[in-house]
């Protein structure tokens, strides 16, 4: 499965911070119907994601009925990226 979006970047500043984008709700149906079968705990679903140039592994967390989608600083570096900016995310699960 493959979903292509855009969303803005936040920071978690919680007690291990983190950056992430949120899945539009429109996209997050389609997860949910995928997750049984590819989840391994927690809701946790693998995927593969890209954004300009990079491409990176993560695992979308389940956060307040929608997913989210982590950015690794390594992803954040080469992409020029900063909290607040709008970005185009493509994801792939398979499944």
């Amino acid at each position: 499965m493959e979903l292509e979006f855009s969303g803005e970047i936040w920071h978690w500043r919680g007690p291990s911070p983190y950056h992430f984008v949120t899945v539009p709700e429109e996209d997050c149906g389609a997860l949910e119907d995928v997750a049984p079968a590819v989840s391994y705990g927690w809701g946790m679903i693998p995927a593969s994601a890209r954004i300009g140039d990079t491409s990176w592994t993560t695992s979308l967390f389940p956060k307040d009925g929608r997913y989210v989608v982590p950015l690794k600083d390594k992803v954040r570096a080469a992409e020029a990226l900063e909290v607040g900016e709008t970005v185009s995310i493509r994801l792939t699960v398979d499944v």
